[in-house]
């Protein structure tokens, strides 16, 4: 009996990872590091999701565990670019850098660095990511800077805020 059981909860657990997740999230966190003057970035977005919108133009399938990571960098780092605008003051375009990603489970996390020589009293904020690849994307952001702390929902039609910290 308690192998039968085994078995049975063996098949439900891996018809589970099977299928895809049923929403569509981001989640961002903000810190501003006054040592390296720089806002430090941190965006965590399914690995399915984040392959179906790297995958948007290219002639195959692309795969964060099998590509070279080198492209995946490329990638990634112009995804961002399209989807992510940060300033300190309305039409302000911040230049950062992207740093790198990591796995984390069925996501993956990835990070990047904008440089300020203070920590702003606003953080003006476009974060478009995978709003183009599913309507129901939700991108959560929490922001973290002299002493305050922020958080603020990003969905289709409302892709800017102004974050006072």
């Amino acid at each position: 009996m308690r192998s039968w059981l085994f078995l049975l909860l063996l098949m439900v657990g891996m018809m589970s990872r099977a299928q895809a997740h049923t929403y569509h999230a981001s989640i961002m966190d903000v810190h501003y590091n006054p040592q390296k003057k720089q806002l430090e970035v941190a965006v965590k977005v399914f690995t399915d999701d984040l392959e179906k919108a790297l995958s948007v133009g290219q002639p195959k399938p692309v795969s964060v565990l099998e590509d070279p990571k080198p492209q995946l960098a490329t990638l990634t780092s112009a995804l961002l670019r399209r989807a992510l605008v940060f300033g300190t003051k309305p039409g302000e375009i911040l230049p950062w850098r992207y740093v790198g990603m990591e796995r984390d489970h069925d996501a993956h996390w990835l990070y990047l660095a904008v440089p300020l020589s203070s920590a702003p009293p606003a953080l003006y904020l476009r974060n478009h990511l995978l709003l183009d690849t599913f309507d129901d994307q939700m991108n959560i952001v929490n922001v973290e800077a002299n002493g305050k702390k922020q958080s603020a929902l990003f969905r289709g039609g409302e892709d800017v805020r102004k974050l006072v910290l």
